[in-house]
């Protein structure tokens, strides 16, 4: 069972669970919104995405950001899917993240998009 994110009870009471798919997406949500630190028993999990909120959005920052996305893509869910893109892009207040990857189980390509506001 995945169980689906954020947590929440179905119409029985249980756990929310989700689907293959949406909890791959799911998964990738919660590496990028995570703070490096932020998790009590894994400090070094997650990306640092949300410190970006309030810092300067540059095409310098998005290409940075590429390479750190990648890497914890690589190192967190390696096992589970394989990066075919990485393009981060950084128009007026938005930090846009696309993700294309293949599912190791599958062998399905898709993609992700994930839209980080910021405030400049």
């Amino acid at each position: 069972m995945n169980v689906a994110f954020p947590y929440s009870l179905d119409e029985q009471g249980r756990t929310s669970s989700a689907g293959w798919d949406d909890h791959l997406r799911q998964m990738l949500e919660q590496l990028l919104f995570t703070r490096p630190g932020e998790r009590v028993n894994r400090p070094d999990f997650g990306c640092g995405l949300l410190d970006l909120v309030f810092g300067p959005n540059s095409p310098e920052v998005a290409a940075a950001l590429t390479l750190t996305l990648s890497a914890a893509v690589q190192r967190w869910l390696g096992d589970v899917i394989a990066v075919s893109e990485v393009d981060v892009t950084s128009k007026d207040s938005e930090l846009t993240v696309n993700l294309g990857y293949q599912v190791l189980a599958t062998g399905v390509t898709t993609a992700a998009t994930f839209v980080l506001p910021s405030v400049m």
